[in-house]
């Protein structure tokens, strides 16, 4: 017979499962080879029982097959608890497995929710600074619609207040010089349309990130925080010429928005030097004929104004109304913008025949194109009777002032009886 060896008692407390498990093995083995020996034996005495006749011997050999399958049955029950054990090791290979899984996945929930708070602070400070933004946008909405409804009251100017632009050209050319701003529909206070300005010239498209720079540029120009605007501008400029170069109208249009913020610190000829070098860029990149062109030869012109270089601003001017009138037609709004600013060139000039013919073709382009109740057809005929003031026409002067204060009247309360019929209208030609 085959013997079994067990490990010592001793040993048994400081096996590991791996141990155990290959023990128990080994004895599964090893009992089913004592199995296989006892059926053999069993099965010898079970043939030596047919062959003896004695009883005596029978019962003998009787007794011992009975002790072998009472040891066969042991041996069987031995089989089944060492198969439990195996059984139940896998079931805790599995259950230890699926642990380690779900461990796993409780380490990715925890990443994974990190992450998600912080996104959510994330996106909380995005809101925060939205917000912030929001109410700032309607604060300075607020404030433009202040400045919109003081400018309708400044248009209409009155004779005594043309006394003091005799004295003070300069202030007038402040009011009566539209900036790009103006002719595309903008009104701003005098800071913000300074330095937006060439942000709005018509026929070329101006990219977002530009105009993003632009709304900054507004609100620190008209906080008079010109420390941040202007190194804001030079950035962006430098950016500019690093990414597209020097020649490109991007550069242009930075080269308009930092000198439009020089011409209200009243840095004249920083002003002029970028102006010049923009209007070059654009000649070469755009065209001649380009509107942009013609919207920097505006400001120039503008400037130059300001200054009092009358003589130097009117070619300027002039050519910036041929370019329009090209571009756009000779009976366009901004045309008669255009010729609004020339004709104060001119009467600062003293070229009160060529002033006469700049305001009433620019009437009449706003009269057949706005109809007459534009703003802009009462603002034409004030210049106008400003222009016939200081050429002391006060008669021409008086009824184009009966002109715009009769249409205001008509407009608000109806038809005006003076006791001897309507207003006699003056002749435009």
């Amino acid at each position: 017979m085959s013997t079994m060896v067990y490990p010592r008692e001793e040993k048994l407390e400081k096996l590991s499962q791996e141990e155990i498990i290959s023990n128990t093995k080994l004895v599964i083995q090893g009992l089913e080879a004592l199995k296989n020996e006892h059926n053999s034996i069993l099965h010898s005495l079970l043939e030596t029982i047919k062959c003896l006749k004695k009883d005596e011997e029978a019962n003998l050999v009787h007794e011992k097959s009975n002790l072998l399958r009472k040891s066969v049955e042991m041996i069987e029950l031995g089989l089944g608890e060492a198969q439990v054990m195996m059984a139940l090791s896998n079931h805790l290979n599995a259950v230890e497995s699926e642990k380690q899984k779900l461990r796993a996945q409780v380490r990715r929930l925890c990443q994974e929710n990190q992450w998600l708070r912080d996104e959510l602070a994330n996106t909380q400070q995005k809101l925060q600074k939205s917000e912030q933004s929001v109410a700032q946008l309607e604060e300075e909405k607020k404030h433009l619609e202040f400045m919109n409804q003081l400018k309708k009251y400044d248009e209409d100017v009155s004779p005594t207040q043309e006394e003091k632009d005799r004295e003070t050209p300069k202030d007038s050319l402040d009011d009566l010089f539209p900036n790009d701003e103006e002719e595309h529909g903008q009104m701003q206070t005098q800071h913000n349309s300074a330095a937006v300005a060439a942000a709005q010239q018509g026929g070329y498209e101006i990219p977002a990130r530009l105009r993003t720079l632009h709304n900054l540029v507004i609100q620190y120009a008209s906080q008079g925080r010109y420390e941040v605007a202007v190194p804001l501008c030079k950035q962006a400029l430098e950016d500019l010429e690093k990414t597209s170069g020097h020649d490109h109208p991007d550069v242009a249009t930075m080269l308009n928005i930092l000198a439009l913020v020089y011409r209200d610190q009243n840095k004249y000829k920083e002003a002029a030097h970028l102006l010049n070098d923009a209007l070059a860029i654009r000649e070469k990149t755009l065209g001649k004929d380009h509107p942009a062109v013609a919207a920097t030869l505006n400001n120039l012109a503008v400037l130059y104004g300001k200054r009092g270089k009358y003589k130097e601003a009117e070619p300027l001017c002039k050519r910036a109304l041929e370019i329009r009138e090209k571009v756009l037609g000779k009976d366009h709004p901004d045309v008669a913008k255009q010729l609004n600013n020339l004709a104060l060139l001119c009467q600062n000039q003293g070229k009160y025949e060529e002033v006469e013919y700049y305001y009433c073709r620019a009437l009449e382009i706003y009269e057949c194109r706005l109809g007459p109740d534009d703003a802009n057809v009462a603002k034409t005929k004030n210049n106008l009777a400003s222009c016939f003031l200081k050429q002391g026409k006060y008669k021409e002067a008086e009824i184009l002032y009966k002109e715009i204060l009769t249409r205001a009247h008509e407009k608000e309360f109806g038809s005006v009886d003076d006791g001897g019929g309507m207003v006699k209208k003056w002749t435009m030609f």
